[in-house]
């Protein structure tokens, strides 16, 4: 086993290495090369790494790390302003790109049920793709930043709710049950909030000031209140991601912070290239003519209705006109809990796997896509012109 995961890990990270030179010499998306490379060496082409689930597991590690630097990144006071503007926006957009899946997936003759799971995987925006292409020391702090964030947040909240949906249909018929699943998060959410913020001002900041001159314990501090707080949301029936996000905002008072945001980085850069290469090994390349032109048709509407759909929604908060159109096309892809829902609808029997992977298969191109607007358009850490290079 070991030897496997070590053999695994050379293949990944000489092979990432490699394709990331071409990908910078020929001026493309690192982001997109780590997937094709998931694809290449993963089981369904050269089957060089065949643990791909253990490398998601992995992975998973990266998305954590990366909301945890997010909340960071965001004072809880202006977090809470948008939030609560920005409500509405996120519920009618999710409404909207919800009927947009579900119509053309009944015009391909999808089943009653994968239509409406198509439906549902379009409703969010890459929470991973969004926040990897924002720069975090210009647009977090500004106004485009913290509505693109927002509108993440509150999509999460929406996302976790329809898992949580799936999740009470695979359970038992006991209604007690069913209840209790939808009941446990309503509660915990509260109780995460509350229990982060006392935490922090009556234990991590008296220590983070008291041993302020010890760098490796800053740095293991706030790697374990991450990961504590990543469980902790768990344990209460909320997302790890949440957990880690909440673990950020409330350690955003501490002047600390952006110490420790900086020199995590790192960490969360080496698991978030498993995760663009997990989403590559894991696609049965075997059924890409089964799904590309489903995929093709949605990934195109993505990019097209969910800036639009954002243009007019945020006419209604009076948002300028450059500033919707950004707004929309950082948001344009379909999310990476699409392919949770894809997954968890496949394992209880909901949909079978030709619509799981049309749900895959759109996923990575909207990434693709987007990626390419964002990086040709807009200020982003990736970008090929220098002029829109911002860190």
């Amino acid at each position: 086993m070991d030897v496997s995961i070590v053999h695994s890990f050379f293949l990944i990270f000489a092979g990432a290495a490699v394709v990331a030179s071409v990908a910078l010499y020929t001026k493309q998306p690192l982001i997109l090369a780590y997937i094709a490379l998931g694809a290449l060496l993963g089981p369904y082409a050269l089957k060089l790494v065949d643990q791909p689930k253990l490398l998601e597991g992995m992975s998973h590690i990266g998305i954590i790390f990366l909301l945890f630097l997010l909340g960071l990144d965001m004072k809880p006071s202006h977090l809470f302003n948008m939030l609560r503007k920005a409500s509405w926006v996120a519920i009618a957009s999710s409404l909207a790109f919800a009927a947009v899946g579900y119509l053309t997936a009944k015009a391909f003759g999808y089943t009653q049920m994968e239509a409406i799971m198509m439906g549902l995987a379009m409703m969010f925006s890459s929470t991973i793709i969004c926040i990897k292409l924002l720069p975090t020391t210009v647009l977090h702090h500004k106004h485009t930043g913290e509505i693109v964030v927002g509108l993440l947040l509150l999509q999460d909240i929406i996302a976790i709710a329809v898992l949580l949906a799936l999740a009470a249909i695979g359970n038992s018929a006991n209604s007690s049950d069913s209840l209790q699943h939808y009941l446990i998060p309503l509660i915990g959410l509260p109780t995460l909030i509350t229990g982060a913020f006392l935490l922090v001002r009556y234990v991590l900041l008296p220590l983070l000031t008291k041993f302020d001159r010890f760098h490796e314990y800053i740095f293991l501090l706030s790697i374990g209140w991450c990961l504590s707080m990543a469980t902790a949301a768990e344990v209460l029936g909320l997302s790890a991601e949440m957990g880690a996000f909440i673990a950020g905002v409330a350690l955003a008072t501490s002047p600390i912070s952006q110490y420790i945001a900086i020199h995590l980085k790192p960490l969360r850069d080496f698991f978030l290239i498993l995760f663009f290469f997990s989403i590559g090994a894991s696609f049965n390349l075997d059924l890409l003519g089964l799904v590309i032109w489903p995929a093709l048709v949605l990934a195109l509407l993505s990019m097209i209705v969910k800036p639009t759909v954002f243009r007019f929604l945020l006419k209604g908060l009076k948002e300028d006109k450059s500033t919707s159109w950004e707004v929309g096309f950082r948001l344009g892809q379909v999310s990476e809990f699409s392919l949770l829902i894809a997954y968890l609808a496949t394992s209880l029997g909901l949909i079978g796997i030709e619509a799981s992977h049309v749900i895959q298969a759109t996923a990575i191109l909207t990434f693709a896509l987007s990626t390419y607007v964002v990086i040709l358009c807009y200020p982003n850490p990736i970008a090929i012109s220098e002029r829109l290079r911002r860190d």
